[in-house]
């Protein structure tokens, strides 16, 4: 596999798959948050110092028309441009860009339009179907149309980059199709997916203990995979999260009008006796902030976790779980969070999922590693302003938790094989 550290660019084209589905201000449709086009910037500025040129490509959101102004890339060249300190040139199609391209000289950078305007680049049909079997046909089609779209777009460089972490979980033609048409000397992975990789092999496979993964969210049922495969590693299994109640009711708690997964409680109280087995210590909310209805003007009230009033719903971890909570970070040496510990995005219920972040941050000076993964839980630890405060933080959700869930992700594999 080749290291685009070594890898010199001059003189070539490359093609560069970013993950540019940035969100966007509704009012003034300026990019509100420019995390991701600031991750990609060390592989773009590499390619560009060599004395290539570069050509990105990405997507935005799911539109289901070609081609669809509300998720053009168009509106982010001016967000690009002030962070990477060039000119952009865009091409409204990302399948005819030829002349664009060719026009190109060393150091310049071309924009390619949402890859998610063609149908192709995903896979999947937009239409409606009468029978499965027509489904079935389309699908097959679309899957050669597809291939022809991933060798249009590699027709443009020299060589291929994935530097897109948080779609390589998806066999998608720019991410995993499109390396078939580049041999292993010219396709690679950028530096946001390597430190990516080089983060989470460190948690999964060298990871110093203790080892405390922290597991929040709504629904058991997503984070399943990920806590059975943690089970052979961690030390500590912290839950909190809409997902405690399915833990409690499933231990014969009182859980009043809080989240429930009741189709899941004998697969939570097999999560705790195989944990048990483990020797993994499991730690519960004990306590918890309730709410009358889901608001952020709601009545609220402080109850143990297994004995939330009828007509309540926990909202948030209460002061002895965030006391404990934060003991048991505090002295561990590897940290895996994701998931939040409440409605953080409601300042009543944000102070358990505030305070884990600022437990973290303080491991992480005492000399844990500590990695931050999920979209709610990377929220979080930027709502506190603690992103600089721990080891790494993950800009890929879906694509994290597949990871560690032990499963293969399609744009990994199609460059290093496995």
């Amino acid at each position: 596999m080749t290291a685009i550290d070594s890898f010199n660019f001059n003189g070539k084209k490359a093609i560069i798959r970013v993950d540019f589905n940035v969100p966007l201000n509704k009012e003034t449709g300026a990019v509100s948050d420019d995390t991701r086009i600031r991750g990609a910037l060390p592989t773009i500025k590499k390619v560009l110092a060599d004395g290539g040129c570069a050509i990105l490509m990405s997507h935005m959101g799911r539109p289901k028309q070609n081609p669809d102004p509300k998720y053009s890339l168009k509106q982010i060249i001016s967000a690009i441009e002030s962070n990477l300190g060039t000119k952009v040139q865009f091409c409204d199609d990302c399948m005819k860009a030829d002349a664009q391209v060719a026009a190109l000289k060393p150091g310049e950078v071309l924009l390619l339009e949402n890859l998610r305007f063609y149908e192709e680049e995903e896979g999947k049909p937009r239409a409606e179907f009468a029978t499965d079997e027509e489904k079935a046909a389309a699908k097959k089609e679309l899957k050669e149309k597809q291939k022809e779209f991933a060798k249009k777009l590699a027709s443009y460089a020299d060589v291929y980059v994935n530097d897109a972490f948080g779609t390589a979980h998806r066999a998608h033609g720019s991410t995993a199709v499109i390396a078939d048409y580049f041999d292993e000397s010219s396709k690679m992975f950028g530096f946001l997916i390597n430190s990516e990789l080089k983060a989470m092999d460190k948690v999964l496979n060298e990871a110093q203990k203790p080892f405390t993964a922290i597991m929040g969210g709504a629904k058991v049922s997503d984070k399943i995979m990920i806590i059975e495969n943690l089970l052979d590693r961690v030390q500590n299994l912290i839950i909190g999260g809409g997902m405690t109640y399915t833990f409690i009711k499933a231990l014969g708690g009182k859980i009043g009008k809080s989240l429930c997964e009741d189709d899941k409680l004998e697969l939570a109280k097999g999560l705790l006796d195989k944990a048990k087995a483990k020797g993994v210590q499991v730690y519960l909310p004990v306590d918890a902030v309730n709410a009358d209805d889901f608001n952020a003007e709601a009545n609220t009230c402080v109850s143990k976790t297994n004995e939330t009033p009828d007509g309540w719903m926990g909202l948030d971890i209460a002061d002895e779980s965030i006391k404990t909570f934060s003991e048991v970070i505090a002295n561990s040496k590897t940290v895996l969070w994701n998931g939040p510990m409440g409605v953080f995005e409601m300042d009543k219920f944000a102070k358990g999922t505030s305070a884990i972040a600022h437990a973290v941050a303080q491991a992480t000076a005492n000399g844990a590693f500590t990695l931050i993964g999920g979209g709610d839980s990377v929220a979080a630890i930027n709502k506190n302003k603690l992103a600089d405060k721990v080891s790494y933080v993950s800009t890929g959700g879906g694509a994290m938790l597949e990871y560690m869930e032990g499963k293969v992700l399609p744009g990994i594999k199609a460059i290093r094989g496995y």
